[in-house]
This record gives C-alpha cells, structure tokens and sequence, in this order.
C-alpha cells in the first residue's frame, strides 16, 4: 500500500514537470519527461517494485549476489592468468632461440668478435 502510494506521487510529480515544460512550447522533451514519469506507477502496479523492496531486505538475495561477485571475480582472474602465462610462453622461446655458441676446447668462441671487427674495418678503425 505504501509502494503504491509513493510510486503514485512520484508520478504525479514527473507529470507537472511534463506539464510546465509543455508550456514552454518544448513539446517532444515533455512527452519523453511524461513516458518517464509514467515508469514508478507502472512498475508497481505490475509487482516489480514489491519484488525488488522485498529482495532489497533479504539477506540471502544479498548472500546471492556476493557469490556472483566471487563467480566473477575468479573467472576474470583466471583470464588474466592465462593470458599473462601465454606472455611468459612469447618471451621464453625467443630467449631458447637465441643461445650462445658453444665454445671450442673450453677457452672462448673463435669467431666471437669476428662481427664487430668486420664492422670496425669497414668503418676504418
């Protein structure tokens, strides 16, 4: 009885509001403030309101949605997880790919700074 008491005068306000600004002359803004306006009446005359007011105070509805939260949660942390393994998998194997060459006879590589003094000469130094 009193949802539907203060849905009605919550309507009947949004109803003067739609009045005065029909009165300025803005008539397609009045009809959506009035379609809006209409919305409280409307939801409690169809029971919603009386549903969402009694899941509002039941604790278990809140317990309900604290495990949809958790549901949530680990679901997006486990995609995260994921892709930050597949991240680790990407810089991984470039690193495998790119190993040094083995040395001969246990003392440095023969051609290891053959690069650079190649570059060196061509530069002239």
């Amino acid at each position: 009885m009193l949802i539907g008491t203060a849905c009605t005068l919550l309507s009947a306000a949004g109803l003067g509001v739609a009045l005065l600004v029909a009165r300025r002359r803005r008539y397609a803004l009045a009809l959506r403030t009035a379609a809006v306006a209409l919305l409280p009446v409307g939801l409690a005359m169809t029971g919603v309101v009386r549903f969402v007011v009694n899941m509002t105070f039941n604790p278990v509805a809140w317990a309900g949605f604290g495990v949809l939260g958790l549901a949530v949660l680990l679901f997006l942390s486990g995609r995260l997880a994921e892709g930050r393994g597949r991240e680790v998998e990407r810089r991984s194997a470039p690193a495998s790919t790119t190993a040094l060459p083995a040395s001969r006879g246990g003392g440095a590589p023969a051609d290891d700074f053959s690069d650079i003094e190649a570059i060196l000469k061509k530069h002239g130094i």
